[in-house]
């Protein structure tokens, strides 16, 4: 991961995820430049974050099996809560 920081560039590149041949980047905070109090037109700043493929893969396997656990604990409190309150009488 290289964090480059707030960057501009036009509609095409202002999106929340480009995948290159082996790149990929990670915007947010998008937002349209303004210059004396006016949008100017196709420009945008953004963060950029870039990842190597593999390691933004990697990534978000790790991301997605975290929130498989999280949901499979949270399934679990809801049913204690159930039985708790009588529901399962």
């Amino acid at each position: 991961m290289k964090l480059i920081g707030t960057v501009q560039g036009n509609s095409e590149q202002a999106k929340a995820l480009v995948i290159g041949k082996d790149t990929v980047y990670v915007h947010t905070d998008i937002v349209p430049v303004e210059k004396d109090g006016k949008i100017v037109e196709d420009l945008f700043s953004y963060t950029e974050v870039q990842y190597g493929k593999d390691e933004y893969i990697e990534l978000m396997a790790k991301q997605n099996e975290q929130l498989g656990n999280d949901l499979t604990d949270t399934q679990l409190a809801l049913c204690e809560i159930y039985e708790t309150i009588g529901g399962a009488e």
